[in-house]
């Protein structure tokens, strides 16, 4: 399977958007436990999105959830493809 055939699947773009999700709660959550010893929600949201940080912090997270859940589901992707082309 190549590249383009790889992106064209919906499995794939299903697995990008779930494992996204994922990382942004899992990195959130760490990074307030990090930062505030405890979960609070609201002061660690609120900080990242006052003074007009909203688009930034929003942006952010879009693109970074985007980019990891891209880079794992091809990996995953690709490990299962090799391991059909084995067999």
């Amino acid at each position: 399977m190549k590249f383009k055939e790889m992106i064209s699947q919906r499995a794939f773009w299903k697995s990008v958007l779930f494992l996204g999700i994922g990382f942004l709660i899992v990195y959130d959550i760490v990074s307030m436990l990090f930062e505030y010893g405890g979960f609070h929600f609201e002061a660690y949201f609120t900080e990242r999105t006052e003074d007009g940080k909203l688009f930034r912090f929003i942006a952010g997270q879009l693109l970074a959830s985007f980019a990891y859940g891209f880079i794992i589901a091809f990996g995953q992707f690709r490990g299962k493809q090799k391991s059909d082309a084995k067999n």
